[in-house]
């Protein structure tokens, strides 16, 4: 195992997830992401007896339940480490983990370059800026995001509750991301317009001339310029309808060590100074749909209107 993985690894099974002598450890991962999973898990081994490490196929589709065995592992551990090719952040088996007290971090879609480069990170100047952006965000009632590539969307939050994900993962139930680093939200609804200028999948980072554009109607994406987009979410609706297309996420990246994006949704949208904004599941988040897909995009240089006063961003 090259020492890059190691060290990454170590931070974290010991600083992100803080694991003791003799807690129950399980990594998930799958056959593309089996380098990582085994650096966990060795990392794991060194401070516990009691880890294990499942591996299963990929989903096609961020946000597909794992398979029957692996919900049940996490959901009976003190921690678990999710290093997958399509995220397992935002189904039902990682909810009922956490409700019943384990602790644990996803790496969706995480590679061996984004796995070294985003845990080596000072995780307290990540924390702090959580912080100031949730002291800017906590109170608000409505939200708008614009941008230089043609965003303008307004978000309706009603008692929906901002999270943040500081990768601090210490207590039973906590959760988080893993390159971690943003303040988040499952908007009540949201109408408008917004352009992805930096990264989204299937495309990874955009060029100049790629934006892709949605429309966006009384909480749900009426329009999607893309093609593989579309495509995607037409193939989750086939199964839930109008959930697939539900405007699920209104987020804001604090990870200052950040400093350009790659590429990889995973790493990019914790950007300090970035918003993404997200389509589909969010019942993990604090929302009430369900559906089998969760996109982000990533929106470069945004400004952010907290009910109707500009607010500087983490990394300004």
């Amino acid at each position: 195992m090259p020492s890059d993985l190691t060290a990454a690894a170590e931070t974290a099974v010991e600083q992100c997830l803080d694991v003791s002598p003799g807690e129950s450890v399980v990594v998930v991962t799958d056959d593309k992401r089996e380098p990582i999973g085994e650096a966990l898990y060795e990392a794991a081994s060194a401070v516990t007896a009691d880890a294990t490490i499942l591996r299963y196929p990929p989903a096609d589709q961020h946000g597909t339940e794992p398979p029957a065995p692996v919900a049940a592992a996490m959901e009976a551990s003190d921690a678990f480490l999710a290093p997958t090719t399509k995220s397992l952040s935002h189904t039902r088996a990682r909810g009922r983990a956490c409700d019943a007290g384990a602790r644990g971090a996803t790496l969706p879609g995480i590679t061996e370059s984004v796995f070294t480069t985003g845990l080596d990170a000072d995780y307290a100047a990540i924390d702090d800026a959580c912080d100031d952006a949730l002291a800017a965000v906590g109170d608000a009632d409505e939200i708008r995001v614009t941008s230089p590539a043609g965003t303008d969307i307004t978000f309706e939050l009603g008692d929906r509750e901002w999270l943040a994900d500081t990768g601090m993962v210490h207590a039973p139930g906590d959760f988080s991301n893993l390159p971690a680093g943003e303040v988040f939200i499952a908007p009540e609804s949201a109408t408008g317009t917004y352009v992805v200028d930096g990264t989204m999948m299937p495309h990874g980072l955009l060029g100049e001339g790629d934006e892709l554009a949605f429309e966006v109607d009384d909480g749900l994406v009426t329009s999607v310029s893309d093609e593989a987009v579309r495509e995607e979410l037409a193939t989750a609706a086939a199964s839930v309808g109008d959930a697939a297309y539900n405007l699920a996420e209104l987020g804001i990246g604090t990870n200052v060590g950040v400093e350009e994006l790659v590429g990889s949704v995973l790493l990019d949208e914790k950007a300090a100074g970035t918003v993404h904004i997200a389509i589909g599941d969010n019942a993990g988040i604090g929302g009430d749909t369900d559906a089998p897909v969760h996109l982000d995009g990533i929106l470069r240089d945004p400004t952010v209107y907290v009910d109707g006063e500009a607010i500087e961003l983490p990394g300004a």
